[in-house]
């Protein structure tokens, strides 16, 4: 099996790197696309050392999943993403489409809280200070 999860998919896990390990154990191959810029996923990658088989680069997801899929030749191609329009490209590509939530069940992934980095700052107190 190819796996792949969309950047958003990915970035609302609580662990991205044990997912990977995880998903090793039962994939040929697993990777990430996303229809952000390269160096928005490398950064995310590298900072949770996700290492990855494949991810989109500079083409969108479409495109990616088209690539993937030719460059991988396993009996299954499946796409975890986040929404309606994931679903669609998955659907277009003639990958099978898993919801985040669902794979994360299965697979006893945990899901991140659903607390935002960008907010941490946002706070006029602290609560480290006497």
């Amino acid at each position: 099996m190819t796996l792949a999860l969309e950047l958003d998919a990915l970035q609302s896990l609580a662990d991205p790197n044990a997912v990977f390990n995880d998903a090793r154990q039962w994939t040929e191959y697993v990777g990430v696309v996303s229809e952000k810029p390269t160096y928005v996923v490398t950064n995310f990658t590298r900072k949770h050392r996700v290492r990855q088989d494949f991810f989109s680069g500079p083409r969108g997801v479409a495109e990616s999943l088209e690539n993937v899929a030719e460059q991988f030749d396993t009996d299954r191609h499946v796409f975890i993403g986040t929404s309606e329009d994931d679903e669609a490209i998955a659907a277009e590509t003639g990958w099978e489409y898993l919801p985040l939530e669902q794979a994360a069940e299965a697979a006893e992934w945990e899901i991140a809280a659903d607390e935002s980095d960008d907010d941490f700052f946002d706070d006029d107190t602290r609560d480290d200070w006497p």
